[in-house]
């Protein structure tokens, strides 16, 4: 005997509708996750270190102890700011569990104001978990007027901890990396926006969340 055409419809009906459902919930579970995949990543960098990612903030530094690394200073400019930017000090050495200070140095190479805003990262990346940063300029928009100097200030330690690690207890140079790209706000005013590059972008206020640009 065949089902009435009035009761195949219903069961079609709620097959549809246990469908819809499980879509919706998938949906909704990845609209979740996206939203939580960046504040999580980050939290496993600063936990991990992964990708050269350091430390900020936190503890002070507990006072120098007997092992010495070479602290080397990188610098790169995205070539839609017109900004020279570079260390203003060579290969610093400093003891582990001691605070070192260094500067780098931007002017404005451009025929106005400029805004731009600096990512960061230590090399080699294992050791992005030992090194912390607890004062710098990155993530923060500097403005600099046409010709414009400035020196920017980062100070830092290293975990003595590092030396107990056997993926860095052999290492005795680490790199400190900058990158300095408009920000997107200046970028779209002077119409680079397009050229911005892959960064963290923020408004020139400073007083907004941060915007992934890819």
């Amino acid at each position: 005997m065949t089902n009435p055409p009035a009761d195949r419809e219903m069961v079609l009906r709620k097959r549809n509708r246990r469908l819809g459902a499980v879509v919706g919930c998938f949906v909704a579970g990845m609209v979740g996750v996206a939203f939580a995949s960046v504040p999580l990543y980050q939290m496993f960098c600063r936990a991990t270190g992964y990708n050269g990612t350091v430390q900020a903030g936190g503890a002070a530094a507990p006072g120098a102890g007997d092992r010495i690394v070479d602290i080397r200073f990188n610098a790169t400019t995205h070539p839609s700011l017109p900004w020279r930017f570079a260390p203003a000090q060579g290969t610093m050495p400093l003891r582990v569990g001691e605070e070192g200070v260094a500067f780098y140095h931007a002017r404005n190479l451009g025929t106005g104001p400029s805004t731009g805003i600096a990512t960061y990262n230590v090399t080699p990346e294992v050791v992005g978990k030992y090194f912390h940063k607890t004062a710098c300029f990155c993530f923060e928009a500097q403005t600099l007027e046409e010709s414009q100097d400035a020196d920017m200030p980062l100070s830092f330690w290293v975990d003595p901890a590092i030396a107990d690690d056997p993926n860095t207890r052999g290492i005795r140079t680490i790199t400190v990396n900058y990158s300095f790209f408009r920000t997107l706000d200046d970028a779209a005013r002077a119409g680079a926006l397009a050229n911005a590059g892959p960064h963290v972008g923020a408004p020139a206020g400073g007083d907004a969340a941060p915007r992934a640009v890819r």
